[in-house]
C-alpha cells in the first residue's frame, strides 16, 4: 500500500497567542506575496494575514488586529486622546485651579513675559502611547509612524484656522545636520509635512518651506535642564537663511514636542526678527508642568 505523502499543516496552540505556519523556507516570500494581494481584495483575508503573521503592537505589546504599516494597536492610537483641560489662551499651558482666578485666561509665565508667538496649540498630552510612539519614531526610527501621529497634529493645527491667515508658510523646528544626520531624518519635518496634506483638505494653503530655518548651534540635551538653563542653551542657536523670502509672511512653526516652550520661544523670536510678520506654533504633544500634574491628582 502506498504510503499517503506528508501535507504541511497549520498548528494552533491552545490559547491562540503562537500560530505556527509550517512552509518550506524557499516559499516563503511567495506566501508572503500572496497575502499582500489577498489582503487588499478582501477584509477577512486581511484579517487572516494577521493570524498567518502576527505581529505585536509596539506600544503595548497586544497582538495587531490589522497589518499596517505603523505598529501601532487601533487601542492605543484611540488612548491618544485631545487634552481637555482648560488652558492658557497664548502658550497652552493647563491653568488648572488657577483659572478660576484669572479672566482673560493667560498663565503667570505669558502675564509676566508675553511669548513672540500669537498663540500655541498642541493635541495631547506628553504620557503614556503618545509618549512610547514618539520615542518610536525618534529614537527606534519606525518612520511609518509618524503618519499616523500626523492624523493629530493636524487636528491641533486647524485649532488655529479660525483665527490664522488663510495663507500660511509652514516651518519645522530645525535639528541640527549633525543630530540629523544621526537619526537619518527630522521628525518635525516628516509629521509637518504629512499633517498639511490632511489640513489642505479644509481649503487652508499652508506652503512647507522648512529650509527658511536652520540650527546653527549643536546644543546639549534639554531633558535635564531647567527652565532657564534651556532659554540659555538655545540662546543663538537658530538662523534664518533667507530673510527677504520670509519678510511679511505669517509662519505656523511645528514641532514634535512643547515642554516648557523655550525652543518655541527662540524660534519665534528669531523667525520675528528676521521679518516674519506673526507666528503661530502647533505641536503634537504637551509636557504639562509638575505643578499642574500635583494639582490633578489631589
Amino acid at each position: 500500500m502506498t504510503p499517503e505523502p506528508q501535507r504541511k499543516r497549520c498548528v494552533f496552540s491552545k490559547t491562540l497567542e503562537n500560530l505556527t505556519l509550517t512552509v518550506p523556507p524557499p516559499a516563503t516570500m511567495a506566501w508572503r506575496a500572496v497575502v499582500r494581494v489577498l489582503r487588499s481584495h478582501n477584509q477577512p483575508l486581511h484579517d487572516l494575514s494577521t493570524v498567518l503573521f502576527p505581529s505585536p503592537c509596539r506600544c503595548c505589546g497586544a497582538t495587531l488586529l490589522r497589518i499596517s504599516p505603523a505598529p501601532v494597536c487601533d487601542e492605543c492610537l484611540a488612548r491618544m486622546a485631545p487634552q481637555t483641560t482648560l488652558n492658557c489662551t497664548r502658550c497652552g499651558e493647563a491653568l488648572g485651579a488657577e483659572s478660576d482666578r484669572m479672566r482673560p485666561m493667560e498663565c503667570a509665565a505669558c502675564r509676566l513675559a508675553t511669548p513672540p508667538f500669537v498663540r500655541a496649540v498642541a493635541y495631547g498630552l506628553y504620557q503614556d502611547e503618545m509618549r512610547r510612539a514618539l520615542h518610536l519614531l525618534k529614537y527606534e526610527r519606525v518612520v511609518p509612524v509618524a503618519k499616523m501621529l500626523a492624523e493629530k497634529l493636524a487636528v491641533a493645527m486647524l485649532m488655529l484656522a479660525g483665527e490664522a491667515p488663510r495663507k500660511m508658510t509652514v516651518i519645522a523646528v530645525p535639528l541640527h545636520p549633525t543630530k540629523e544626520k544621526e537619526r537619518g531624518f527630522n521628525q518635525s519635518i516628516l509629521l509637518a509635512n504629512a499633517a498639511i496634506g490632511i489640513v489642505r483638505r479644509s481649503g487652508w494653503e499652508l506652503t512647507a518651506e522648512h529650509d527658511l530655518l536652520k540650527r546653527v548651534k549643536n546644543t546639549e540635551s534639554q531633558f535635564f535642564l531647567t527652565p532657564h538653563l534651556r532659554r540659555k542653551n538655545l540662546s543663538g542657536a537658530f538662523a534664518v537663511t533667507d530673510k527677504d523670502a520670509l519678510a511679511g509672511r505669517d509662519v505656523l512653526l511645528v514641532d514634535d514636542i512643547y515642554t516648557t516652550g523655550a525652543t518655541a520661544r527662540e524660534c519665534s523670536k528669531t523667525l520675528r526678527r528676521a521679518g516674519a510678520k506673526r507666528v503661530w506654533v502647533a505641536t503634537l504633544s504637551r509636557a504639562q508642568t509638575e505643578t499642574y500634574v500635583m494639582w490633578k491628582a489631589s
